[in-house]
């Protein structure tokens, strides 16, 4: 079994508000079990925003490199928004 350390934590009164609810209306058996699974849901949650951010910096890396190869094309605002804008008209004529 995995070691166990006691811990005093403070919050605000509205979230104390919403563990000892959780526990009243024997969702969890204590308030320890409400925060162990609020960090079980905030350390996927983290990991998934790593994974993100991991994905998104690559992301600029490759860019960062076409820039440095010269494999770029100017930049023009008004086609962008024009071809944004048709996307967005065909995926709300399709719904």
């Amino acid at each position: 079994m995995a070691e166990i350390e006691r811990m005093t934590i403070t919050m605000p009164t509205e979230m104390a508000a919403i563990v000892k609810d959780a526990v009243d209306t024997g969702d969890y058996a204590s308030s320890s079990e409400v925060v162990r699974a609020a960090l079980r849901d905030w350390k996927l949650k983290r990991s998934l925003q790593l994974e993100e951010l991991a994905t998104l910096k690559a992301d600029i890396d490759v860019g960062l490199a076409d820039i440095a190869a010269g494999r770029v094309q100017n930049f023009e605002i008004e086609l962008i928004v024009e071809r944004g804008r048709k996307l967005l008209a065909s995926r709300s004529s399709s719904v």
